[in-house]
């Protein structure tokens, strides 16, 4: 579109005279199907588009206003830095003036302007973004999730039919692709999967609206829409045009990075995300959920980009790359609909051992959900992470209750197909042999990892540890060794014994 065939207000708002503050010229114009952004060097203005998409609705003043303090209202919650103000634009004659008295003609958002450089996406490409990043973005969500609204309201949109109504439409517009990017059998077959995953799993939906997991999420939590920005992590651009977008389970909402960060090949960067958001929520439960999730985000992405291929202003050749790229997007819907062989890894050894630092290295290299016995019993107190616990929090019925989580834990998920790291001591017998029975029981294939270390350096650990879920200090060694009991005879096939004063990365080489 050329300048002179805008409408004559974005016309005025390229204009560095339009603007009460200096301006980095050229004004420069960011245009999508339902706003024009204006970057104007210090800050961003947004004008929303007159547009009625059925699901989003632009098309009158009065909604234009609403939706521009909805926006405004909203994102205030993760980028409270970015959204400074909604201004009307009014006019006197031909002339149009931000924030003018009299009736507003238009409405503006008015935000701080950040480097692109500042993007999640963008540092990814950079080869910048690290799993430090990736587990403060876990516990800035888990913080994000845990302020989010929740009323009756909200929670009817966790019903299965409002559920899957999103879910079908998508395979409704998408049947014909079929042939093209998306394959007659990965159609029927993710289809199915959902079919069946609604029908059969009633009790888990039901489950997630009782334990209020559903709520006013970001809705649109993709790499592009976080940045970190004078050291901060913010999540911007949220849904704030339609209610179902944005009224989600919170895995919802985990599961466009999830989805991103498994496409480009980085299932480390996704762990760490994802073992640090569970974590800091408890909600290990959701993870039962996240693959109808993880599906559904990349089947979306496969259809918007199949929808290129219906657009005659598209070159050919631009066209087989969207093809190629839809095609890969439908292909990881259906992978994740594939059953998973789950299996039960248990930790074993003193505080200071390497328990959680093996654990860790292990489940980026694996994928595995990562569940430690500290993170369990705090949330079971509702003590917080990172405050230190009383005397009751180590008690011998606290200790046989989280260990009974734990455990529950690890073959629910198992199950649904994870490998999970129960990260415990694990130094006695009994609960050894509980875990043992109960993967036998539901066909789950169980290892222990061992990690040891000499007196001394246990020591010197736990002297130094700061900052950390657990509160083991180097003062409980002595009545830890007395207690630990060795494993026994039938035990010893499940063993695999590390030296973590040695690399153990070489150790796990064959895992």
């Amino acid at each position: 579109m050329t300048q002179t065939s805008l409408p004559s207000l974005i016309q005025q708002m390229l204009q560095p005279g339009f603007y009460p503050h200096p301006v980095t010229e050229p004004i420069k114009l960011i245009q999508t199907h339902v706003s024009y952004v204006f970057l104007t060097g210090d800050y961003a203005y947004k004008v929303k588009k007159s547009v009625n998409f059925g699901f989003l609705n632009y098309s009158t003043l009065e909604l234009r206003q609403h939706f521009c303090n909805e926006e405004f209202r909203m994102n205030k919650r993760g980028a409270p830095e970015i959204y400074l103000e909604v201004l009307p634009i009014t006019q006197t004659g031909e002339q149009f003036q931000l924030g003018g008295a009299g009736e507003a003609v238009e409405y503006t958002l008015k935000m701080c302007q950040f480097p692109q450089d500042a993007l999640f996406l963008t540092l990814f490409e950079q080869g910048k973004l690290t799993e430090k990043n990736m587990e403060d973005l876990g516990r800035v969500v888990a913080e994000f999730h845990a302020q989010a609204p929740i009323n009756d309201y909200i929670r009817t949109f966790g019903k299965v039919d409002q559920i899957r109504q999103a879910i079908d439409e998508n395979y409704q517009q998408t049947e014909k692709y079929i042939g093209g990017p998306q394959t007659q059998s990965q159609f029927d077959e993710t289809k199915q999967f959902t079919d069946t995953f609604f029908a059969e799993r009633q009790e888990l939906f039901a489950s997630r609206i009782k334990n209020n997991w559903i709520r006013e999420c970001h809705g649109d939590l993709h790499l592009r829409n976080i940045c970190l920005w004078n050291g901060k992590i913010m999540l911007f651009d949220c849904i704030e045009f339609n209610e179902p977008f944005r009224f989600v389970d919170v895995m919802f909402d985990i599961a466009y990075a999830v989805m991103e960060l498994e496409g480009l090949q980085r299932s480390d960067l996704c762990n760490a995300y994802l073992n640090t958001y569970v974590e800091e929520t408890g909600d290990w439960e959701g993870l039962q959920v996240l693959p109808l999730y993880v599906s559904r985000q990349s089947y979306v992405r496969g259809k918007v980009i199949s929808f290129l291929l219906d657009d005659p202003g598209i070159p050919a050749d631009e066209k087989e790359k969207a093809k190629e790229t839809a095609a890969g997007y439908y292909k990881m819907a259906w992978e994740y609909t594939k059953p998973r062989q789950g299996k039960l890894i248990l930790m074993s050894g003193l505080s200071g051992s390497g328990k959680s630092t093996v654990a860790r290295y292990l489940a980026r290299k694996i994928g595995a959900i990562q569940i430690r016995s500290d993170a369990v019993r705090k949330h079971l107190a509702g003590v917080p992470l990172h405050e230190k616990g009383g005397a009751d929090l180590y008690s011998a019925q606290m200790t046989q209750k989280t260990y009974g989580r734990l455990l529950e834990l690890g073959i629910t998920l198992a199950s649904a197909g994870y490998p999970v790291i129960l990260d415990a001591k694990y130094d006695r017998a009994a609960l050894r042999s509980e875990a043992i029975a109960q993967a036998e029981k539901h066909h789950l294939p169980l290892q222990i990892l061992s990690c040891t270390a000499p007196e001394d350096v246990l020591r010197d650990r736990l002297t130094s540890r700061t900052g950390d879920v657990s509160d083991a200090t180097e003062n409980l060694l002595s009545s830890q060794q007395a207690a630990s009991e060795p494993f026994t005879e039938a035990e010893q096939s499940f063993v695999k014994t590390l030296d973590t004063t040695q690399d153990f990365e070489s150790q796990l080489s064959d895992w």
